[in-house]
């Protein structure tokens, strides 16, 4: 069995072990020490990474009863002493982002009646799940609570007990847990039983916030984050609402706003266009069919590629032109990846879907559609080619 130190310091960075076993696991090695500092994966914060010895510690699992597991990327002799260096940078973030989902949990208890039923410690934020629906008031009290209990300063302790006496100890969730209890406490306001890396004081957290809520499995999801990560996300809006500011000419409280008022214009002019689009669809396709091409059962072949042409404008188009005695059509977005509407008169004979599958046979994409009117999208290639292709398939297939 393993002995935890970062049970009783989780500020030890460097240590010293012997090792005890020695395992190849594919192209990387399993290795256990009679003590050991590394943090494994559990209680949803992530392993510590580090070194032992030249060995770079790429995994830290707990075995349980076996103990502490340690993957290396190359072997180490059993019975020799190493030295274990952890990576403090990441050891620390996890002891900030750990501590402060406590004060969190514990300020949503206090405050909504809410209870923190799973965390998660993920690489970019953190996560709460709550067991119940809890209102932004709650929330922002929450978060003020929190909060004020970092910046109060107050002490973290780690003392250890029996299960037996779990529920004698006042715990914020009951523990599962047999034999000796490693509780985190923080002074008149949290106590918990959990095995993971936590800060001395709770000034150590710097901030908490949250970032984002979300209903989920009839209760609350809560985004945070603490600390160093705190400041990474303010710097990265920081950049983000200068520059929208700058590029909307206003102050980043009236973003929002500005934002609806664009989505508002954008709607407006998108109509328009559709509106212009459709009524110059008419005249477009008047000159194609003046100027198409009869093929040898007399159909009017007509073919194009239009810039800056939308999938209702080509198919206003496409309709149009098929609206004339004798003509079959097809009309290209001059963009790639390509669009492409194809449509035939009553009088033809022709299956525009069958043009549009040997379209997308050629040129990727998909689509599909009716006999007189089918379309595709996501054609990659020259547009020369898919005219050219397209104009040999109307002129053959059907005849």
């Amino acid at each position: 069995m393993t002995e935890r130190l970062y049970f009783t310091d989780a500020y030890l960075t460097e240590f010293e072990s012997l090792v005890t076993t020695c395992t190849p696991a594919g192209d990387r090695f399993e290795v256990s020490l009679d003590a050991s500092a590394f943090y494994p994966t559990g209680g949803g914060q992530p392993h510590d990474l580090g070194a032992l010895g030249e060995r770079a510690v790429l995994e830290v699992i707990d075995r349980e009863e076996e103990g502490i597991v340690h993957v290396v990327d190359g072997p180490l002799e059993p019975g020799t002493r190493v030295k274990g260096v952890i990576d403090w940078p990441r050891r620390f973030d996890h002891m900030q982002q750990h501590s402060g989902q406590h004060m969190l949990s514990a300020a949503f208890e206090s405050i909504g009646q809410a209870q923190t039923s799973s965390f998660h410690l993920g690489a970019t934020l953190c996560t709460i799940d709550l067991n119940r629906v809890v209102s932004p008031t709650d929330v922002a009290a929450a978060e003020d609570e929190a909060n004020r209990v970092v910046w109060l300063d107050r002490e973290v302790r780690v003392c250890f007990a029996p299960a037996d006496e779990g529920a004698a100890l006042a715990l914020r969730k009951e523990s599962t847990r047999v034999g000796t209890l490693r509780l985190i406490e923080v002074d008149d306001f949290d106590r918990s039983a959990c095995g993971g890396t936590h800060v001395a004081r709770t000034g150590a957290v710097g901030i908490i916030a949250v970032t984002g809520c979300e209903k989920f499995k009839g209760g609350t999801r809560v985004e945070f984050v603490c600390g160093r990560r705190a400041l990474g996300r303010i710097r990265e809006w920081r950049e983000v609402f200068s520059l929208t500011s700058r590029v909307l000419s206003v102050v980043p409280k009236d973003l929002a706003l500005a934002i609806e008022r664009l989505q508002a214009d954008n709607k407006s002019l998108s109509r328009t266009a559709r509106e212009l689009q459709s009524q110059l669809a008419v005249h477009k396709a008047a000159e194609l069919v003046s100027a198409g091409v009869r093929a040898d059962d007399e159909r009017i072949v007509v073919v194009h590629a239009f810039e800056g042409w939308d999938a209702s404008g080509l198919n206003a188009v496409a309709s149009a032109a098929a609206a004339s005695s004798g003509v079959c059509a097809a009309v290209f977005s001059a963009s790639t990846p390509a669009l492409v509407v194809v449509a035939r008169a009553s009088d033809v004979g022709l299956n525009a879907s069958a043009v549009v599958k040997a379209l997308i046979a050629r040129f990727g994409g998909k689509g599909g559609g009716k006999p007189e009117l089918a379309q595709g999208g996501g054609l990659q290639g020259d547009i020369a080619e898919m005219v050219a292709a397209a104009r040999h398939l109307l002129a053959t297939l059907g005849v």
